[in-house]
């Protein structure tokens, strides 16, 4: 009875044993996909990014462009990596903390990642009047401060403009990313 007893419980134990095992290659199967659609997601944000930044003109062109990326961001780990634009011009990626005095005076574009609202505020009252383009990452309803707001999903990454800042942003807008924005999106 006791050796019939050994085998059941090592029998069990050994099942137990496959189950985690194979649970845990699930898990890191399902990882492996969650890391690699969240790299398709990026490249397909830098791609977006790249392409507003060659519809955008500033009163004295920068170069190379400098891209500031504030706060905690999900989808800039492409950006980081320093493309050069479409135009062949270099962009010089950095972070910078939301309470920089200096954000106006050291970028031409703010990529701007989660913010509670007064930072948001502070950093809008800091680049108000400089020619700074901003896109924001986060759930933005777009309708006060930034130009571009991302709208990234699994299936695309789209935005929407906020033709009253960029009114008074400085920087122009080329119309056709009007009709940019309202075309289906860039697919990740």
């Amino acid at each position: 009875m006791k050796l019939a007893a050994r085998r059941v419980t090592s029998c069990v134990l050994s099942l137990l044993l496959a189950a985690l095992f194979l649970a845990a290659g699930t898990a890191r199967a399902d990882t492996a996909a969650t890391v690699a659609q969240a790299q398709q997601r990026a490249k397909a944000v830098t791609q977006v990014v790249l392409g507003i930044f060659s519809y955008a003109r500033w009163p004295v062109e920068p170069s190379p462009l400098r891209l500031c990326l504030v706060g905690p961001t999900e989808y800039a780990d492409d950006l980081i990596k320093g493309h050069a634009q479409e135009s062949g011009q270099p962009l010089q990626v950095r972070r910078l903390l939301a309470t920089d005095s200096q954000v106006a005076q050291a970028c031409d574009a703010i990529y701007i990642g989660k913010l509670d609202q007064g930072q948001r505020d502070r950093l809008f009252e800091r680049i108000g009047g400089h020619p700074v383009l901003s896109i924001s990452e986060a759930d933005d309803p777009c309708t006060v401060g930034s130009l571009f707001c991302l709208r990234v999903s699994d299936r695309q990454v789209a935005f929407e403009v906020n033709l009253d800042s960029v009114a008074r942003s400085g920087v122009r807008i080329h119309p056709s990313v009007l009709q940019l924005s309202q075309r289906r999106a860039v697919q990740p």
